[in-house]
């Protein structure tokens, strides 16, 4: 185990990120151009229609170069398990930001199509960027919105997208962490989850999405089916966190 991943909190971009939480909740990105330099180093370094490689790229620079907070590769492989569970036609995911968990949704579901959800359109830039290296383009989009915006989004996705009753096999949430708890409510009202979706969502221990837990534990049996797994924040072992994935009993 690398010194990165034992003391992550020595790592300069790791404060930074602290530093820059709240650019970060109000526009998508911390404020130092890492997500950008992140499709730089993709380009520059990963072999171009080769996913893994793209995958394992990013990594190495969320690890050796600047703190990246997307799933990352120790939480990736819980999302990959969960996807193939799954088996989707369609995903759905609500949170792009550099485009990897949808890349990974990607490679564990090949025959899925793939819509993202991102507030910021700089981030929905540098995931196609991302994607289009990967060789990927086609099968993911990326929407710029939000589902806490009145519904424009969710109709958005109604209407351009063919998103009905049932449509949607699997569900990746890593946005916001208050908006967690909300957003699920207002796709379920929609009638979008079919009955056995898989739901999977990030980040529930740290920082958290308390009020999410506790509804997936209240529901325990009745409307769903959830597993919690303990693991680590992204790109560290010092840091625990909590992947809660759970299937939708209608």
């Amino acid at each position: 185990m690398n010194l990165r991943q034992h003391l992550p909190l020595l790592r300069w971009s790791v404060l930074r990120t602290g530093i820059g939480i709240r650019n970060f909740n109000r526009t998508g990105q911390v404020g130092d151009g890492r997500e950008t330099a992140a499709a730089d180093y993709v380009e520059a370094n990963a072999r171009r229609g080769d996913i893994d490689s793209v995958l394992a790229t990013i990594d190495e620079y969320a690890y050796a170069k600047s703190f990246l907070v997307n799933i990352g590769d120790e939480k990736g492989r819980l999302l990959d398990a969960a996807v193939r569970r799954a088996d989707p036609r369609l995903a759905l995911e609500l949170g792009t930001y550099c485009g990897y968990g949808a890349l990974r949704i990607a490679r564990a579901a090949p025959s899925a199509r793939v819509i993202s959800v991102e507030l910021s359109s700089a981030n929905a830039e540098v995931a196609r960027r991302i994607w289009a290296h990967a060789g990927v383009a086609e099968r993911i989009t990326c929407v710029v919105g939000t589902i806490g915006d009145g519904g424009r989004t969710l109709d958005l996705l109604r209407d351009e997208y063919d998103f009905a009753s049932g449509t949607v096999d699997f569900l990746f949430i890593d946005h916001d962490k208050n908006a967690y708890l909300a957003d699920l409510l207002s796709i379920i009202g929609r009638g979008w989850l079919r009955r056995g979706a898989v739901v999977v969502a990030d980040n529930v221990g740290f920082p958290g999405s308390p009020k999410y837990r506790a509804y997936m534990r209240e529901q325990q049996g009745k409307a769903w089916q959830t597993v919690e797994h303990r693991t680590h924040m992204e790109y560290q072992k010092l840091v625990p966190d909590l992947v809660v994935e759970s299937q939708y009993l209608g």
